[in-house]
């Protein structure tokens, strides 16, 4: 038997990959052949593949097919019933992984459903044996799918696919919708058999939603729990006998961890993130260190002690902590000496110094006066300017770099219950940035005054902030950056 060349057998799979398929809408008219005949249609797709390009698309043509490259787009799908916290990790992930630098976007279901048939729909439209309106939400989640392509093929390297997907079918048909296109996938279940958490989630986030806009929160209450009843019976959960799948499954919110077959940094990345969140209530409060010597001179960085005025301003932290009554509450520092001395006066708490939470280096400026930032050289002007977050200070630090060193302090933070961090401002910024979902080019650009609380309160899906002045802001003001 003669072999096909290596040429062929690639135009064959080519070939495979073009073919029709069933659940993709962009094909190209019919049109008659030379000899009268009609030709088959094709798929369009947005970057065309050749037999040369992107083996690794190439090799999704062949079944159970998993990617081996390891810069491979990845979609992480959500898995569970409503009300187990699945958004709101979702979008913590998702946060986080923009803030290391990994883009990602959250796409969530339930907002296509509600595009398609409106926000009143009640439990009845969630029954299992509904099979009009099963139709209209396995539509739903194609049209959700193809926008997650869209967004990796801009050459992004993460989704996070927010449905409950709690049936083996539909896991099936979203593992075959990303293998066709050449993703890794990566399952995230969430299981709670915790009534009272699964109770306090209805009733803080759930009642709240867009579906029961219009509907009594009690009846509201009522009719989520007979949506769950829905899915429930016909919930099939992660098993072991998904071991060919990469997954995390996370019970009882963090009391216990099942994960399987991790693939890739991304992934790794994922479940170490995973496996520090906690969903208790709890608030972070964020303040600058007092006035020092060199904010008074105007100079970068250094290492001085407080004014008079920054050691009144420490008293008045203290007082106002200590009237906030903050159970279980931890005090955090940088190592340098106008933040450790501006917690000298809060009592009640352990106080912790922290190398990773110091200041950014200015390298060879620091300790100079800020004005020398505008007659540094014209590259360093230019480069500071066109991008401050990736700027790095001649024998310094980046913004980038400050990001990098705080990645085990955010860790511990989403650990911990209530902490205190007195910081600095490129610090602060950063670590603003985290919760509140800012981007890195905003970073450099957040405002964070002397003499200011900031309280952050994690929230179903997002942070609220509040900020406390303790007093008139300094004047000058005196920036470190």
């Amino acid at each position: 038997m003669s072999q096909m060349s290596t040429s062929s057998v690639e135009q064959e799979i080519y070939d495979i990959l073009t073919e029709e398929e069933e659940d993709d809408e962009s094909f190209e008219e019919e049109t008659p052949s030379e000899n009268g005949a009609q030709r088959k249609p094709r798929l369009k797709r947005k970057n065309t593949i050749t037999p040369s390009d992107y083996k690794y698309k190439v090799d999704c043509a062949l079944p159970e097919y998993t990617p081996r490259f390891v810069n491979v787009p990845t979609v992480i799908v959500l898995v569970g019933l409503p009300a187990r916290g699945k958004t709101y990790m979702a979008k913590k992930l998702g946060r986080y992984l923009n803030w290391i630098g990994i883009q990602c976007k959250v796409f969530n279901v339930g907002e296509y459903r509600r595009k398609a048939v409106g926000m009143d729909k009640l439990h009845d439209f969630f029954k299992v044996d509904n099979q009009e309106a099963q139709a209209i939400r396995r539509q739903c989640a194609i049209d959700c799918l193809n926008d997650v392509s869209s967004w990796l093929d801009e050459g992004v390297q993460a989704a996070i696919f927010d449905a409950t997907n709690t049936t083996r079918e539909r896991r099936r048909m979203v593992l075959d919708y990303c293998r066709r296109r050449g993703y890794k996938t990566f399952f995230m279940e969430s299981v709670c058999n915790n009534s009272e958490i699964v109770a306090s989630n209805i009733k803080e986030v759930k009642v709240f939603s867009p579906d029961y806009k219009e509907v009594d929160k009690e009846q509201a209450f009522n009719d989520f729990k007979e949506r769950i009843k829905h899915y429930q019976a016909a919930y099939e959960p992660l098993t072991m006998e998904d071991g060919d799948l990469s997954f995390i499954k996370i019970i009882n919110a963090g009391e216990q961890y099942l994960v399987n077959n991790i693939d890739g940094y991304l992934q790794s990345k994922s479940v170490y993130f995973l496996m520090n969140l906690h969903v208790r209530k709890r608030s972070i409060y964020l303040v600058r260190h007092a006035e020092c010597e060199n904010n008074v001179h105007q100079l970068l960085g250094g290492d001085t002690d407080l004014t008079k005025r920054g050691d009144e301003f420490a008293q008045t932290l203290a007082a106002f902590i200590n009237e906030q009554d903050i159970p279980d509450l931890k005090v955090w520092t940088s190592q340098l000496k106008r933040a450790v001395q501006t917690a000298k006066y809060i009592q009640h708490a352990p106080v912790e110094p922290w190398k990773a939470l110091n200041e950014i280096d200015y390298g060879i400026y620091d300790g100079r006066p800020v004005s020398d930032l505008n007659t540094m050289g014209p590259d360093d002007i230019k480069a500071r300017h066109k991008n401050m977050f990736i700027y790095r200070y001649p024998l310094g630090e980046s913004y980038s770099d400050v990001c990098a060193r705080l990645e085990p302090v955010i860790m511990e933070l989403e650990r911990q219950n209530n902490v205190v961090l007195i910081v600095h401002e490129a610090v602060m910024q950063i670590i603003m940035a985290y919760f509140t979902n800012h981007t890195p080019d905003e970073i450099p650009n957040l405002d964070i005054p002397l003499h200011t609380v900031f309280k952050l309160t994690p929230i179903a899906y997002g942070c609220r902030v509040e900020r406390f002045p303790l007093e008139a802001p300094v004047s000058p003001a005196s920036p470190e950056k």
